[in-house]
């Protein structure tokens, strides 16, 4: 099933496409690879999930988080590509927690974008290498804040 049938048997609502912030492209492509800027957990309404997890947000509030960051990221290669069965797979995502000092489960959290795109690309394409890491802060205080690098189908 293409990746834009599972978003509609899904019931996926994608926010707008994020546009960038500051001097930077939301995606730049190279060759047959799209290298896609950091994200944040842009909900529908244009509004950001805020909060350290560990102390604003559970584990689960996190996750939720991630995986709201993983629909922009769906959102901002639409925009892009015109359509997300352009994607021929996952090749990596960096997922970059606003946490404690004492919160450990990174990889947990950063789950929901993972989770997100196994579902929307399969467990063949849609999982890829990965990196999960804590952060003392992050940019206008958002709980997650994701990277990642998708091939493109020639």
């Amino acid at each position: 099933m293409s990746a834009e049938a599972r978003i509609r048997e899904l019931k996926l609502e994608l926010p707008p496409a994020p546009k960038p912030v500051a001097v930077y492209k939301s995606v730049v492509v190279s060759g047959n690879l799209a290298y896609v800027s950091g994200h944040g957990p842009m909900k529908p309404d244009k509004t950001l999930i805020t909060g350290r997890v560990g102390a604003d947000l559970d584990l689960e509030g996190g996750k939720r988080a991630a995986r709201q960051v993983g629909l922009a990221i769906l959102a901002t290669l639409r925009a892009h590509l015109g359509s997300l069965d352009k994607v021929a797979r996952v090749i990596k995502t960096l997922g970059m927690v606003n946490c404690t000092p004492e919160f450990r489960d990174h990889p947990a959290v950063i789950n929901g974008c993972s989770e997100l795109f196994a579902e929307v690309f399969g467990n063949e394409t849609g999982i890829g290498a990965r990196s999960a890491v804590g952060m003392g802060s992050l940019p206008g205080n958002i709980a997650v804040e994701i990277e990642a690098i998708f091939e493109i189908a020639p």
